[in-house]
Order: C-alpha cells, then sequence, then structure tokens
C-alpha cells in the first residue's frame, strides 16, 4: 500500500517538474519571438520619432509664440501707441501662461493619440467636469472672469493708488482671482475680483492740490497774494506739473480772511505737494513777519 503511495507521489511530481519546464520554454519562446518581432520595433520606432517630433515642434512653437508676445508689448512699442507699460506687461504674462498651458494641453492630447488613446471621450468628460466645476464654484469663475477685464480694460495696474469700496491704498497684485492692496498705514487688504464693483483710480491723470490759507483781515490782499505769488514761483519740485495758481479769496469771516491755493501734481502726490507748499509759505511770510491766523 505505502508503495503504491510513493509510486502516485512520484509521479505527480514528475508531472508537476514537466509541467513547470513546458510553461519556462514556453515564456522563452514567446520571448525570443517578441524580440525578433522587427515589425514591431519599427512601429514603436516610428511612435517615438513622432513623439519627439510633436515635442520638439511644441517647444520651437512656445518659443516663437513668447518671442512675439515679447515683442508686441515691449516698452518702445507701448510707448509709441500710446499704451501703459504695466498694462502692456501684465497682459503680456497673462498671454504667455495662456499659450503655454494652450501648447501643453494639444501636446498631451496629440502624444495619447499616437498611443491609439481616444481623445474624443477625453474632452468629453473633461468639459463635464468643467460644467460640474462652473455650478459649484460661480463666485470662483466670476473672480477670474472679473480679473481678466480689470487687466484687460486697464482698470488699474500694479503701483496704483485706488480705492474700492471702504479699502484704498496702492496696488501690490493682481491676481485672476484677488487683488492686494496696501494702505499708506501699512495694513494689506486681499479683496476677490468679483466683489469689485466700483474703482477710483488716483494714477492715471494729474491730480489738484488745494491748500488754504487763513489771514487776518487787516492785511492788505493785493500785498498778501503777490508775497503768495512770489513764493509759489520759486517752488521747484518734480511732483508739481505746473506753477501753483493763487485763486483768490475762497471765504471771509469777521476778522480774517481764507485764500485757495491749487496746484497741478503728479498722481500720488497730492500730500507732498500740499506740505510742501504750506512749509514753504509759512517760512516766508514768518520772515516777513506776515501773521497767518490760527
Amino acid at each position: 500500500m505505502r508503495e503504491g503511495v510513493g509510486a502516485v507521489e512520484l509521479f505527480l511530481a514528475s508531472v508537476h517538474t514537466l509541467a513547470q519546464e513546458n510553461l519556462w520554454e514556453q515564456f522563452v519562446r514567446e520571448t525570443e519571438e517578441f524580440l525578433k518581432d522587427t515589425e514591431m520595433w519599427r512601429n514603436a520606432a516610428i511612435v517615438v520619432v513622432r513623439i519627439i517630433l510633436i515635442l520638439v515642434i511644441s517647444r520651437l512653437s512656445l518659443m516663437i509664440l513668447n518671442r512675439v508676445i515679447d515683442q508686441t508689448t515691449s516698452v518702445k512699442k507701448s510707448r509709441r501707441l500710446k499704451l501703459r507699460t504695466r498694462r502692456v506687461q501684465t497682459l503680456g504674462r497673462l498671454l504667455k501662461n495662456t499659450v503655454s498651458y494652450l501648447v501643453n494641453f494639444i501636446t498631451i492630447l496629440l502624444i495619447l493619440g499616437e498611443f491609439h488613446i481616444q481623445i474624443a471621450p477625453l474632452l468629453a468628460g473633461a468639459g463635464v467636469i468643467g460644467l460640474a466645476i462652473g455650478f459649484g464654484a460661480q463666485s470662483l469663475v466670476k473672480d477670474v472672469i472679473t480679473g481678466f477685464f480689470i487687466i484687460f480694460e486697464d482698470q488699474f495696474s500694479v503701483g496704483d493708488e485706488i480705492q474700492t469700496g471702504t479699502f484704498k491704498g496702492t496696488v501690490e497684485l493682481i491676481g485672476m482671482r484677488s487683488t492686494r492692496i496696501r494702505s499708506w498705514t501699512g495694513e494689506v487688504h486681499i479683496i476677490p475680483n468679483g466683489s469689485i464693483n466700483q474703482v477710483t483710480n488716483f494714477s492715471v491723470n494729474p491730480q489738484l492740490a488745494v491748500v488754504d490759507i487763513t489771514f487776518p483781515s487787516d492785511d492788505t490782499i493785493e500785498e498778501t497774494m503777490s508775497l503768495i505769488r512770489q513764493v509759489l514761483n520759486q517752488i521747484n519740485d518734480p511732483n508739481l506739473a505746473a506753477v501753483p495758481e493763487v485763486l483768490g479769496i475762497q471765504t471771509l469771516a469777521p476778522g480774517q480772511m481764507t485764500i485757495r491755493i491749487t496746484a497741478k501734481c503728479n498722481p500720488n502726490s497730492i500730500g507732498e505737494v500740499t506740505r510742501l507748499i504750506n512749509t514753504e509759505l509759512k517760512k516766508a511770510l514768518e520772515s516777513r513777519h506776515v501773521p497767518v491766523a490760527e
């Protein structure tokens, strides 16, 4: 009995060994056939060459497009076309990023096509996902669209002093989703672009500084205004766009009169020009002992 069981076990072991040898021989044979398949290697080489050509052409196209954008948004051309340099540079960066995303997206689709991957279902799926994201993130889409039109319409640029709502300060960053404003006291306000409904830009056109000085009404108006004009004509400051002008008496009160002065100055320099005029007039009036009403 034991001899019969041993014979069966020996037979099964030999069959198992033979099966393993046959599987190994089959694997080796299939591997050799795969490596010797010249048609397959030729097709693979063609695919690799085409992918390399796609990558090279995409990089060259991106370099050419970036060069065209740089030349179009150059400082010289923007000055010749009377465009704001900061706006042109911002648009240039936006266009370069958009072109980079578009070229890379097309490159990926072409490479997937070389592997015979169906592109149409991927595009349809991406469209459905984009639609779902659009419904779920309407505020984000609104911020991005508003940010694009802020840049495209040149509503304001980095470095401009603006006021939107209760926030006033210098623009530090214009993003596609939010804008960062720093107030003159140092606070930084980050405002979603979708909430920017109205903007006052103080950096586009020259501004008008208004200075009122009060004198005792006992003084002679002609002499006082003549003295003020002499002081204003001697003020030389790069922020002044023109010689300050004396408009005349603004208000009259018992025992005193207020004379108004206006000065056309560069954007964002009203405070500096106002302080300069007050300081120079104070020095001149004190040196000639002309009293100034409190």
